[in-house]
């Protein structure tokens, strides 16, 4: 079972502030005005509820869903990402996201291998649950796409940063 003991302070920091990131990354490609970026919040924090709910999801992806229902988890996971994007214009927070996600990455791959494909696949979930939440372009919630170019294409960069299909 892989869990919190298994990793440094900074990486478990890193761990539990990626679903946070991933979601982050989508809203940023393509920004929704103020009505998408609440459902695309409410998105990714229905993807860490239902996580933590489903029997078939990995013992990681369970650590990081049960340290982000404590006040300690969700403390830490905010100041990681506050440390790390604070002052930085939307495309440096998306470009840092990438960054971060591939060194999430590298660490479970080397930390975690059997849970890392499981927890990556998690991630590229939820920003697709994010970018899945609310329609681009259109009027007020009407027409436009379900999900755009520039959101599928940050979709596709963090599959790669993750080095997943």
């Amino acid at each position: 079972m892989t869990g919190k003991a298994d990793f440094t302070s900074a990486e478990w920091s890193m761990i539990l502030s990626s679903p946070m990131l991933a979601g982050m990354a989508v809203s940023i490609a393509d920004p929704s005005g103020l009505w998408g970026m609440m459902q695309e919040a409410m998105a990714s924090g229905r993807a860490l509820l239902e996580a933590g709910s489903d029997p078939g999801a990995s013992d990681l992806v369970k650590a990081v869903v049960a340290d982000m229902e404590t006040s300690e988890g969700r403390t830490a996971a905010r100041d990681a990402l506050r440390s790390e994007l604070n002052g930085k214009t939307s495309a440096e927070i998306k470009q840092r996201a990438f960054t971060t996600l591939g060194e999430i990455g590298s660490v479970l791959d080397a930390k975690a291998p059997k849970d890392a494909a499981a927890f990556k696949g998690w991630l590229k979930h939820i920003a697709e649950r994010v970018a899945e939440a609310g329609s681009e372009g259109g009027f007020m919630g009407f027409g436009g796409v379900k999900v755009s170019e520039a959101e599928k294409a940050t979709i596709a960069e963090i599959a790669t940063a993750l080095k997943i299909a």
